[in-house]
């Protein structure tokens, strides 16, 4: 479906001016694009274990990963 495990690339190559590393402002909108796809992807996925939880063999997950993929949603959407 995604690839909502892997970690984030968005910031991996800073610039460099005088000394301190900088991020470039399309890397920081990247990352937190990114991030909002990551929890929009767990939301909808707590949203189809509730519902329909046989579709979570059909994605590829067990019932584990699901558990841990939607512990990582802040507490007051879980």
């Amino acid at each position: 479906m995604n690839d909502s495990f892997a970690p984030s690339t968005c910031l991996a190559t800073p610039t460099m001016h005088t000394g301190r590393s900088r991020y470039s402002l399309s890397a920081l909108r990247s990352l937190i694009a990114e991030r909002r796809e990551q929890a929009r992807f767990r939301f909808d996925l707590k949203r189809m274990a509730a519902d329909n939880p046989h579709l979570i063999d059909d994605i590829g997950l067990t019932k584990e990963e699901v558990e841990a993929e939607i512990a990582k949603l802040p507490f007051w959407q879980r």
